[in-house]
């Protein structure tokens, strides 16, 4: 999802104090030469589709609530994951202390969100599935892009490419310079990016968004989870 609000959000396990924008519709560079051959390539969001982030986002908002004295409805923000972290902020401080309030959560991050955060179901299958049938797998999300290879590494899901702070629309900037042809996400701002990409977009039921509201979308397919994709690659694939 989204990726938190922040659907949000180097490598390794220390922790990174981040100063880098929030996502939005600007490019962002990939982190490695995009592939130039027609290989089969399929992007992945992060938070609630590969990753139930939602333990760690709730921690690193107490944390961000105790060391500002501002209330944040943690239980409640961690409803609403898949937009950028500006757009959850917005509801608990002045537009003014927007920025600075990104930059303090993103700092806490590593720290408080990293290690309660898990592996949703099939991730690590969905991810070999792709790699099974001779194809790379990507994560494009809106996170800030540090963190979210702090989630890889310690969750050992292993992508050829992350790209971070790219939401919605914006997100097919990646997936058209990586050739995806497959964007798998659980929001409909994920919808949104793989059609604006010309890839299929198969969306699963993971997140904030339900199944109806991800097919109304426009979602190509709708799979319950990630447990479900490595038989609907190898049918894709076998067409």
């Amino acid at each position: 999802m989204a990726s938190h609000t922040a659907s949000h959000l180097a490598p390794g396990t220390a922790a990174a104090t981040a100063t880098t924008t929030a996502p939005s519709t600007a490019t962002s560079a990939a982190t490695t030469t995009a592939p130039s051959t027609q290989t089969l390539t399929v992007g992945f969001d992060l938070d609630m589709t590969l990753i139930d982030s939602r333990p760690g986002i709730k921690a690193a908002y107490e944390e961000l609530s105790a060391r500002t004295g501002t209330p944040i409805d943690a239980e409640l923000a961690i409803t609403r994951l898949g937009p950028p972290l500006e757009q959850e902020l917005a509801h608990w401080f002045p537009d003014e202390r927007i920025e600075e309030m990104g930059d303090l959560y993103r700092e806490l991050y590593p720290e408080f969100a990293i290690a309660p955060t898990l592996a949703m179901p099939g991730a690590r299958e969905a991810m070999a599935a792709v790699r099974r049938a001779g194809g790379r797998a990507i994560v494009v999300t809106a996170k800030h892009e540090p963190n979210a290879k702090l989630h890889l590494s310690h969750l050992g899901i292993e992508a050829d490419a992350v790209i971070g702070w790219l939401w919605a629309e914006a997100k097919a900037e990646a997936l058209r310079e990586y050739g995806a042809s497959v964007y798998v996400g659980d929001h409909t701002g994920d919808v949104r990016g793989a059609r604006t990409a010309e890839a299929l977009s198969v969306a699963v039921a993971t997140g904030p968004c339900a199944a109806e509201e991800l097919r109304e979308a426009g979602a190509d397919v709708v799979l319950d989870d990630l447990t479900a994709f490595p038989a609907w690659l190898e049918a894709h694939t076998a067409a």
